[in-house]
């Protein structure tokens, strides 16, 4: 048959399968996915360069379905290529299989979890840029986005940030087909209103009848020619196309076919056509940063320093021994310090700006290739970004996250600046490490153990300048806790800011003859259990201490760890909405520090 004809026979092919698949799961979304079953008919036929039998190559395009509830369709590429079998397909959805309901890395041509819209395009500008700036390889990134996404602000922060970096190397297949989940999207298949955004963002625009296989290949090709700017095809569609029960009408989103059977006997039945995509060619390998060596930065004890500029400190030095770690940041580099490591290394650093979702997507999509990113931005900020770094577990992926001007602590900005709720976050996330150090050298050891970690790594900094009490060199294990004071009549447990608070209250209690034992609990998540349980039976019981609200916290941590022992513990935290003011005076008023600690030992102790 002639190539046309392959391409239509073919696309056909992907919507009886995707129609088969759902079938056989009795759920998924076959409408949704045949409206695109064009256009990936001609992009696996001709466009995309990807060696299936060796996703690892580093010279492959990567291919991102940011509209995931279209997996019949992915699956039925699969088949199509000949990575999985027919038998496969059919377990679509079956508990143990690798064809979960929406893609994930399981699968090893999967590059990431997608299914919560918005997020496949932002990670595929991490990959792009990946290309360009790391690896500098010329492999393409393809996303296929759906058009009910487009209404999230996770794709505009895409678009405007793939525009300003000239990422021509990045193509987004827009599926317009109209229909969302319960009725007509905000736009219809008015193509001009998506394509002045794009071209508004510095995007380069085709808009195309999407079942219109000539159009669809001039449109690829077109696409394929870089001129310096990122291309979106707007693919006019129809949800369903070909089976004229569902095609373009609402109401079928996210359901089987009612009546399969006919519905393949109407798009011309089952095939069972093989599509060989063309491979990467070249000898390009990626490239690989000069990194000096030196050592780990190193602050004298007694001093002050800020958590947060020692966390810049340690990522410049990171920089100079490993060619591999690149710091992203949300245009706060000089708060976060994060300029140190672009001062040094400016062709591993990516400014971000005010764009927090594309901040954690862009880590994302970084090391997906390998690379080991490092993001930094206000801890309260990264809330912002919470779905991604959700979604980010699901991919397996590893990410080294930094929030900086945590908890009341930060004084006079308010509580729109204040981070008292991101322990709990990041406590929730599956795999997740939450660290929190109280001095620079204890922030530098953490921050080398995060580079060599994999899931989710999160950092809490403070903005004030701390007492440095650990010599530098000192370990601190992941999982582990520090006795920066000895004592068998109470435990204080304290962490970043908190520590130093219980330090003093400990002085406070000594004078009056009550020996308090201090931890310092750098370690959130995974929790020093161990160390928790012997303070729990050797004193009288716990004070916990923690700039964060009640909820999820610190407390809440040593709580979970004590679990069954019975041991008395008495939770310190912040509980009324703060306002401005100094850190002094918004310690106080949260009962967090110093003489509110000492008095809770007191009244633990008088039991």
């Amino acid at each position: 048959m002639d190539h046309l004809t392959f391409r239509f026979e073919l696309a056909q092919q992907l919507r009886v399968d995707s129609v088969r698949a759902s079938s056989a799961a009795g759920s998924g979304h076959p409408t949704s996915s045949m409206s695109a079953a064009d256009l990936m008919a001609a992009l696996l036929d001709g466009h995309l360069r990807l060696d299936f039998d060796h996703p690892e190559d580093p010279r492959n395009d990567h291919l991102i379905f940011s509209k995931g509830h279209a997996s019949p369709l992915y699956y039925s590429c699969l088949k199509a290529v000949g990575a999985i079998d027919d038998a496969e397909l059919l377990t679509f959805r079956e508990f143990g299989s690798r064809l979960e309901g929406h893609p994930t890395p399981v699968l090893p041509w999967v590059d990431v979890a997608t299914g919560s819209l918005g997020q496949g395009l932002p990670i595929g500008v991490g990959l792009a840029l990946t290309a360009q700036r790391l690896d500098r390889l010329p492999y393409r990134v393809w996303v296929l986005c759906g058009d009910s996404e487009l209404t999230e602000g996770s794709i505009w922060e895409a678009l405007e940030h793939a525009g300003h970096e000239q990422l021509d190397n990045l193509i987004a297949l827009i599926d317009v087909n109209r229909l969302g989940q319960t009725g007509q999207t905000m736009h219809g298949w008015d193509l001009d209103a998506y394509a002045a955004r794009a071209h508004a963002a510095g995007w380069r625009v085709l808009q195309i009848d999407g079942h219109d296989p000539e159009q669809v290949e001039a449109a690829l090709k077109d696409a394929e020619s870089g001129d310096g700017r990122p291309v979106a095809v707007l693919a006019a569609t129809k949800k369903g196309k070909g089976v004229a029960e569902v095609e373009d009408r609402p109401g079928f989103h996210g359901k089987p076919l009612v009546h399969p059977e006919e519905a393949i006997r109407e798009l011309g039945g089952s095939r069972d056509l093989r599509v060989t995509c063309a491979k990467p060619t070249g000898d390009e390998v990626p490239h690989v940063f000069a990194a000096p060596g030196g050592g780990l930065p190193a602050f004298e004890p007694g001093t002050e320093v800020a958590t947060r500029k020692a966390y810049g400190e340690a990522l410049r030095a990171l920089g100079d021994r490993r060619g591999d770690v690149v710091a992203l940041d949300g245009e706060v580099s000089n708060s976060t310090f994060a300029e140190l490591f672009r001062d040094a290394h400016p062709d591993r650093y990516f400014e971000m700006y005010i764009a927090e979702q594309q901040l954690v997507a862009a880590s994302i999509g970084m090391q997906v290739r390998g690379w080991v990113p490092f993001a930094s931005t206000f801890a309260a900020f990264l809330s912002r970004a919470y779905d991604f770094i959700r979604m980010a577990a699901v991919s397996r992926a590893n990410l080294r996250l930094m929030g900086s001007h945590s908890g009341v602590s930060i004084g006079e900005d308010g509580p729109s600046q204040m981070a008292l709720e991101d322990l709990a976050e990041f406590r929730a996330v599956h795999g997740s490490t939450v660290l929190y150090p109280c001095d620079a050298n204890q922030t530098v050891q953490l921050v080398a153990e995060m580079a060599d970690r994999d899931g989710i790594n999160y950092l809490r900094t403070t903005r004030g300048a701390t007492p440095v009490i650990y010599e530098p060199g000192e370990e601190f294990p992941v999982g582990g806790s520090r006795v920066v004071r000895d004592g068998d009549d109470v435990t204080l447990v304290g962490a970043g800011i908190t520590l130093h608070e219980a330090l003093g209250a400990a002085e406070t209690l000594a004078r009056e003859g009550i020996q308090a034992r201090v931890i310092d609990l750098y370690s959130i998540k995974p929790v020093d259990v161990d160390a928790l349980r012997r303070a729990a039976a050797e004193t009288g019981g716990l004070v916990t201490a923690e700039d964060h609200w009640p909820e999820g916290g610190l407390g809440e941590a040593v709580l979970s760890a004590l679990a069954g022992t019975g041991a008395p513990v008495r939770v310190l935290a912040v509980r009324g909405m703060p306002g401005s003011g100094t850190p002094a005076e918004l310690l106080g008023q949260a009962g967090i520090d110093a003489p509110a600690i000492a008095l809770a030992a007191r009244e633990m102790v008088a039991v």
